[in-house]
């Protein structure tokens, strides 16, 4: 889906591309419970929700501002499927059915945690987590690291065109690593 078909406030939003990259990864099926964890504006779990004909989002954020573009993108894309949960992860996980896939966008520090709690609902969940900043990689090599998992790291760059007078550019937007590991196999938890 374009970006430009979602509502958009200063809420960070996954893009297109990355988004495309990241749904690709998580592997989905119809009937996914999938938890989108620092939802944002709400893209992935709106594109998702198309694929799940049988299965639920969670889109879980804490930003006041985020959660009514969530609401409103919910309501313009009818995406029912799609079930808003305001709160801050790891706790607002704690009373949902367990996931089969996950997707991280956001964690405010509680990398960690969130992956923990994740795992102990379900260790054979299948978990994409998108970041930008090296310090959040660093988090997440460590966990990787120090449970033992193998995951898949790519990062995605991705220019657009742009028209300055008669000529074009390509602007590059902020470069993503995009992380993944589980599913079918499952992820040994230590």
């Amino acid at each position: 889906m374009r970006d430009e078909v979602f509502i958009r406030g200063a809420v960070p939003m996954t893009k297109s591309e990355v988004r495309a990259v990241s749904l690709s990864k998580l592997e989905l099926r119809q009937d996914s419970i999938l938890y989108d964890v620092g939802a944002g504006t709400g893209s992935v779990s709106i594109e998702a929700a198309f694929a799940l004909s049988k299965g639920r989002v969670y889109a879980i954020e804490k930003k006041p501002e985020a959660i009514e573009l969530i609401q409103a993108n919910k309501e313009k894309f009818s995406a029912e499927n799609v079930t808003v949960i305001e709160g801050i992860a790891p706790h607002a996980l704690s009373d949902l059915e367990a996931p089969t896939h996950v997707f991280i966008g956001g964690t405010s520090g509680a990398m960690g945690e969130v992956l923990d709690t994740v795992l102990k609902k379900n260790p054979k969940a299948r978990i994409v987590i998108n970041v930008l900043a090296l310090e959040s990689i660093a988090e997440v090599l460590d966990w990787l690291k120090a449970h033992c998992v193998e995951a898949e790291m790519v990062q995605v760059q991705v220019s657009k065109g742009k028209t300055a007078g008669s000529y074009h550019m390509m602007m590059g937007q902020n470069p993503v690593y995009v992380i993944s590991f589980g599913g079918e196999g499952g992820v040994p938890v230590a």
